[in-house]
């Protein structure tokens, strides 16, 4: 394909020569590559299945209760709260700065090309890890359904569900990698479709939770089973490790905005997107939390923190209407699957894009057949399976897991939050002015708040707990304090690696670079 036939390949795809959004993107000097046809409805979907609300409550409810009991259901405004700062910041830079990658270009453009580079490298690290964690849902839920289900043993034994969880998870990260690798238009049209029913079974389980209440919220939301008594913190500790299980659910809002290129009108789309994921979210798990609570049988019964919402929807539904909501649960896990991974491509993409990875051009390299960077997909694939592999024989692997990844990302976030309050403490008032989006004079106390916020809640997460990192014997030292490990390997020994070996090579790629002879607008050829 020639040079000149980008252009009428960039109209085929949606976006005409010359439109506003590619001006906008050739302003920050790329080409468009990818194909712009994603709507509102697009954006915000990825938004909210990324967040999952479904997966993530059933996957975790048992923890906060087991951990804070009922009334740990407090963790989840105050986890609001705190995200709403954060989500509040990046809608001005979403609308600023509208491409793929959004953390990675975000921290680029407010601290600098190493904040940048480091803050790409983490959250993209994070995304192979929570790809994996979240992949590990359908253990929780498919042998509920169905002992079939449960492939490997039948449950007992020590290791029997870490191995099946591996097994099934595997399979769906199969699945996804397919559907992200075939191209946006696929992947949107089944994660659309995936909201959809997700939206609708969640309301549905919240209306028939409704029609079960047996007590009220003066009785639920203030028992605590006696939980913190002889600790130093009392309650407090107790509460700070049960608010986990909201903080591993109200994260990954920004994906609305990693679609910027694919999208119409992002700028002004994005930021919106982005606020109406995490309150939709927010409001919708508040109430299925709320109503589960109020409507189980026993609030005082054991499978309660053990077999969570898992427990309570059949307890309290009947197991008919329970199979069906459980259903909904595994249409959600897979589509949260799907958005996280296809939020990981855009993510490699645009730092291979920038020359900031190995093999850089061939990770940024678009699929002329599917408009979508093939390789991503696949490496990213390949490394969540790895990772399920690794800890195949792990029975900690549900909480270690997941806890690591979400540090990574509240870490990546405090890389944008970070030198972002920087510019403003240094007289920059509006760091990214000139979007559609601005918050005024509230910019500086917001800013400080999701900084503090973001700082303290990265230190709970990483806590050397022995209930998340080492909640079965033996003992180990290095198993309580792995989230310090782990991530100090990852970031340190990335960063090094950057330092001293891609920073010399750092560069955007002829083949995405908009030149001064350029139409901003063209995209790159196909080959």
């Amino acid at each position: 394909m020639s040079p000149d036939s980008g252009p009428v390949r960039n109209r085929a795809a949606g976006a005409a020569p010359g439109s506003a959004d590619d001006r906008a993107l050739g302003e920050l000097g790329y080409r468009p590559g990818l194909r712009r046809t994603l709507g509102d409805f697009h954006t915000f979907a990825a938004g909210i299945s990324y967040i999952s609300i479904l997966t993530g409550t059933f996957q975790l409810f048992y923890f906060g209760v087991a951990f804070g009991g009922p009334a740990y259901w407090w963790s989840w405004p105050m986890v609001f709260c705190g995200q709403l700062m954060v989500a509040l910041c990046f809608c001005e830079l979403a609308a600023r700065y509208p491409v793929a990658g959004s953390i990675y270009n975000w921290a680029k453009k407010m601290g600098g090309p190493h904040v940048g580079w480091l803050g790409g490298w983490m959250m993209m690290t994070a995304t192979m890890v929570t790809l994996s964690a979240v992949a590990l849902a359908y253990q929780i839920t498919l042998p509920q359904i169905d002992a079939w289900f449960q492939f490997v043993g039948d449950g007992s034994g020590r290791n029997d569900q870490a191995a099946n969880a591996v097994l099934l998870g595997s399979v769906l990260i199969l699945f996804s990698t397919l559907v992200n690798a075939f191209g946006v238009r696929l992947m949107a049209r089944i994660n659309s479709a995936g909201v959809f029913i997700e939206l609708i079974a969640a309301l549905a389980l919240i209306i028939f939770l409704g029609a079960h209440i047996t007590r009220g919220p003066g009785t639920a939301l203030t028992e605590t089973y006696g939980l913190g008594s002889g600790r130093p913190l009392g309650y407090f500790g107790a509460f700070l490790t049960a608010s986990l299980a909201s903080a591993y659910v109200m994260y990954g809002f920004d994906t609305a905005s990693s679609l910027g290129e694919e999208s119409h009108d992002p700028a002004r789309n994005a930021p919106r997107a982005v606020l109406r994921a995490l309150i939709a979210s927010f409001l919708i798990g508040a109430f299925i939390l709320l109503f589960a609570l109020l409507a189980v049988p026993d609030l005082k019964a054991e499978e309660l923190s053990t077999g969570g919402l898992q427990y309570v929807v059949p307890a309290t539904l009947g197991d008919t209407v329970g199979e069906i909501f459980l259903w909904a649960v595994v249409v959600a896990i897979t589509v949260c699957v799907l958005a996280v991974q296809a939020a990981g491509i855009r993510l490699m993409f645009a730092m291979a894009r920038d020359n900031n990875l190995p093999a850089g051009s061939k990770l940024a390299r678009v699929s002329p057949r599917f408009g979508t960077p093939v390789a991503p997909a696949v490496l990213i694939g390949v490394v969540g399976v790895v990772i399920l592999v690794v800890n195949i024989n792990q029975p900690q692997i549900f909480s270690v897991i997941t806890s690591i990844a979400i540090i990574m990302i509240y870490l990546a976030y405090l890389l944008v939050t970070v030198p972002m309050l920087l510019r403003r403490l240094r007289g920059d008032r509006q760091p990214c002015g000139g979007g559609a989006f601005s918050l005024g004079r509230w910019g500086l106390p917001v800013n400080i708040a999701a900084v503090l916020w973001g700082t303290a809640m990265s230190l709970n997460l990483a806590w050397p707990r022995a209930e998340v990192y080492n909640a079965t014997g033996p003992q180990h030292w290095y198993l309580r304090w792995g989230a310090f490990l782990f991530i100090g390997v990852v970031a340190l020994g990335g960063f090094a690696y950057y330092w001293f070996v891609q920073r010399h090579r750092t560069g955007v790629l002829a083949e995405h670079r908009v030149e001064a002879q350029d139409d901003p607008t063209a995209a790159p050829p196909a080959g």
